[in-house]
């Protein structure tokens, strides 16, 4: 099969779909899921891949879908992710397209993701310029912070069933001009590792102290003690962050309680990082909890490991944006402290996690008052489209691309 270079997918080739992308989108918006409760939307894109001639599978680690496309006698694969769910918040955008659900909103941009890809898929699944597999993965529950759905979806036997050479996926960024690109290579974003401390110790009369073993004391010396961690025992060029979010103890101010307890959010961009925190944080707990007669037990929950873009497949992307947008609308992402589950496609895959501007007015993630930017639906498409496209030129009698 011959391909053309140069014959790949521009802005221009969505304008005409604007509406029906947008439609897409606020649909979406408009019925949120949790997650591991995305049965509506799982079913949605589906019947849509479906619709345009993929092959579709279905209930893939609990309800992801696998759109998968073979044009050519190519034998390079490119696997391209979107999330699908949402939060626990309640809205307070006031869009006429405002979420039907209490309490559950679109305030990460998912329902944005979702309608990207689509729009690719469909553009992809009418045009077929490219020689090849294209696997388009729709995930679930990006947002459970444990036991996610990139996890669920790996241990259902995603990249066996579905072979890939390489993984890209995105996120919105708010506070950047929307359609522009932030690229990283190596580490992008953080692991992000939850820790809770459990300081146990004697209680009593408040008035009588010396015969108790007090917790509040012991947990309020740890809490001022872990400030110290990232200052003291990291390296000044490294980034880390220890935030200790909760205190709990006691229940009235004349009694000393038995226990009091504190829990930690840790966040880190290397393995090595992420391995002496959790070290200097047991050991702190254990000492200060012995140096008040106390004891400590701690419950570190590791969470999503940090988001690593491999080189060859970031310089490969940045290529591609800077073509489709121009090189002044790309510029280098700043490392990000937030976490996401990407992260285990990329321990599994070479790859790159993109970040698209969502307005630099926008309200921040998570935020009721978020809402994704409309304006980046066809920006989002074409991307995904000509990434396809020109992944799998390489090799083809065309422009060349080396990649890992």
């Amino acid at each position: 099969m011959t391909i053309q270079p140069g014959n790949f997918a521009e802005l221009s080739d969505f304008a005409l779909r604007r509406d029906e992308l947008r439609h897409i989108r606020q649909s979406l918006h408009s019925n949120p899921e949790l997650s591991f409760e995305e049965h509506q939307t799982a079913a949605y894109v589906a019947e849509k891949l479906e619709e345009w001639g993929y092959e579709v599978h279905r209930n893939i680690g609990g309800l992801g879908v696998v759109g998968r496309l073979q044009q050519g006698d190519g034998t390079r694969s490119i696997a391209i992710r979107a999330d699908m769910d949402a939060l626990p918040i309640e809205e307070a955008t006031g869009v006429s397209y405002v979420s039907r659900s209490p309490g559950k909103m679109h305030a990460c941009g998912h329902d944005g993701h979702t309608a990207m890809l689509l729009g690719a898929a469909e553009y992809l699944a009418r045009t077929r310029r490219f020689n090849g597999t294209v696997n388009l993965i729709f995930q679930p529950a990006e947002e459970a912070g444990s036991n996610s759905g990139a996890q669920r979806m790996i241990a259902d036997g995603l990249f066996q069933r579905f072979p890939c050479d390489a993984i890209f996926g995105l996120h919105n960024h708010p506070g950047a001009p929307a359609g522009t690109f932030l690229m990283r290579s190596g580490a992008l974003m953080a692991a992000g590792d939850t820790v809770r401390i459990k300081i146990k110790g004697r209680g009593g009369h408040a008035s009588r102290p010396h015969l108790t073993i007090d917790p509040i004391v012991a947990v309020s010396n740890l809490v001022m003690s872990l400030q110290t961690v990232v200052s003291r025992s990291i390296n000044p060029i490294e980034t880390a962050v220890v935030t200790v979010g909760t205190i709990r103890g006691g229940s009235a101010s004349n009694v000393i309680p038995d226990q009091a307890e504190i829990s930690v959010s840790v966040r880190s961009f290397s393995s090595q990082v992420r391995s002496l925190l959790e070290q200097r944080i047991r050991q702190l707990a254990a000492s200060i909890a012995e140096a008040h007669g106390a004891t400590a037990e701690v419950e570190y929950e590791l969470g999503y490991p940090v988001v690593s873009n491999s080189e060859q497949e970031t310089a490969f992307a940045t290529k591609v944006v800077t073509e489709l947008v121009g090189a002044d609308r790309v510029s280098v992402c700043p490392l990000i402290p937030g976490s996401e589950d990407f992260a285990y496609f990329l321990e599994h895959k070479p790859g790159c996690f993109l970040r698209l501007g969502n307005g630099e007015k926008s309200a921040p993630l998570h935020s009721p008052q978020y809402d994704f930017n409309d304006e980046n639906l066809t920006v989002g498409a074409a991307l995904w489209a000509r990434l396809a496209e020109r992944y799998l030129l390489a090799g083809q009698g065309g422009e060349d691309v080396e990649h890992a």
